[in-house]
């Protein structure tokens, strides 16, 4: 049960940083790009959990998935805080 909620998850955030994307190259606006590239590394974090848990639960990615989780925000947060410029 927890593969199928895992696999939901990272299909979610590839779905969202496609549309996010998407609308980013209609608009140019760089806090879209942020969001995009945000739910793109979100989606390699969920899609590392997957591989962690479920196909090779006896070798630790943890640190690797804390990285990428922690670099996909670091990316949003910092357009945030410049004001959206990237």
């Amino acid at each position: 049960m927890a593969a199928i909620v895992y696999v939901l998850c990272a299909a979610t955030s590839i779905g969202c940083a496609i549309l996010l994307y998407g609308s980013y190259r209609r608009n140019r606006t760089p806090l879209l790009l942020a969001s995009s590239t945000c739910f793109a590394g979100l989606a390699l974090n969920n899609g590392l959990l997957v591989v962690d848990l479920i196909l090779v639960p006896n070798i630790d990615f943890s640190l690797v998935r804390a990285a990428t989780g922690f670099l996909s925000v670091a990316v949003l947060l910092i357009a945030l805080i410049r004001g959206g410029r990237v």
